[in-house]
């Protein structure tokens, strides 16, 4: 079978690719690093006071990150600014619906496994509309500087649908393939059967993330990974299509691999930044309001960067005025800076969405 770019992919073969070892040393090696990394970054998340500061703050830099892949261009810091209100600009909007669908799916997976619905689900809350398999013929992936096709994914939702279900099997298949080793795989072909109009990409990241966690690596969706295809974002689309055109399965999963060990490094760096900042900020609101002694009260401070009086106020249980104070004595103290966003007032944690968004 010789690949043409602008020919539909119905041909796509189905996984494990035949005659072919995916685990040579090279990989066994880079997986086992890969799951060194993605252990270390368990335990971190599982030493926090408060997981609830990971589980509230990665997805909404993944969400930024990966949207970013697809040019949907915003900052992790209109994400924390418009994460409760939903408001924001149309890219920010749209970031904001990536977090919501990584929830989505992390919760279907904890009562079924993953599955093609599960992508659908995933890519309707992605795109804020009910999503199908694409049955209009006519796709093709271009590379958006010279207009040349460089994909055109398999045509007819009967075929699709095929597909799909082919890619499922191998997602829950027998073979002895190291979980990081099958979800490497199986994004390619996600990728390839690019089941809907759009949102593939997205969707498809969600899933790596779905698969880890499926497959125990994981506990909560903390791992920081579309940042990593970010600094390595013409690899990540020219080796995908290396896979179609020569059958390079071992350059793409080696690839894929080192992205998740940088990640997984990456992330537990910023876990103890994260530690090292609450541990400071503690010890000065201590010192600044009563509140400062007030457990929870330090919680909301680092669940999310930017904090309201009303979140004070349900989840220490005090009055509003009791919530101002406190939120104002560190105002004062120079520990939160007050920001308008419409009509309501935020108090931002400006050390902590620091450490959020540098590099690590």
């Amino acid at each position: 079978m010789v690949w043409n770019p602008e020919i539909p992919f119905n041909d796509l073969p189905e996984l494990p690719p035949v005659g072919l070892d995916l685990e040579p040393k090279a990989v066994l090696k880079a997986a086992i690093e890969a799951r060194a990394a993605l252990a270390t970054l368990a335990q971190a998340g599982r030493l926090l006071p408060n997981p609830n500061v990971l589980i509230h703050a990665v997805p909404l830099l993944e969400a930024q990150a990966s949207s970013e892949i697809e040019n949907i261009v915003t900052t992790a810091d209109e994400l924390f600014k418009h994460v409760d209100s939903g408001g924001g600009d149309h890219a920010t909007k749209e970031a904001l619906r990536y977090r919501t669908a990584l929830f989505a799916g992390v919760d279907a997976i904890r009562s079924r496994p993953l599955s093609a619905t599960t992508a659908a689900t995933i890519c309707s809350r992605l795109q804020g509309r009910d999503m199908d398999i694409r049955a209009v013929p006519g796709t093709r992936i271009v590379n958006p500087s010279t207009r040349e096709v460089v994909y055109a994914p398999p045509e007819g939702a009967d075929v699709i649908r095929e597909k799909l279900a082919a890619w499922e099997r191998f997602v829950h298949g027998e073979e002895d393939l190291d979980p990081l080793v099958r979800m490497a795989v199986a994004h390619y072909q996600f990728e390839a059967i690019h089941p809907f109009h759009d949102g593939n990409g997205r969707t498809g990241r969600v899933i790596n993330i779905l698969m880890l966690i499926q497959s125990g690596l994981l506990d909560e969706p903390i791992l920081y990974l579309s940042r990593s295809i970010i600094a390595r974002k013409n690899d990540y689309y020219r080796l995908l299509r290396a896979v179609s055109a020569e059958g390079a399965w071992i350059e793409w999963v080696c690839y894929m691999l080192e992205v998740v060990r940088e990640s997984a490094t990456s992330t537990t760096r910023k876990i103890g930044s994260i530690r090292a900042c609450q541990d400071e900020i503690a010890e000065r609101a201590r010192a600044a309001t009563p509140g400062g002694r007030d457990a929870q009260f330090l919680s909301v401070l680092f669940e999310q960067p930017y904090g309201r009086i009303g979140s004070v106020v349900e989840r220490c249980d005090v009055s509003r005025q009791t919530a101002s104070t406190w939120l104002h004595a560190l105002v004062s103290a120079g520990l939160l800076h007050e920001a308008k966003v419409g009509r309501e007032l935020l108090f931002v944690n400006h050390e902590f969405l620091d450490v959020l968004t540098r590099p690590e």
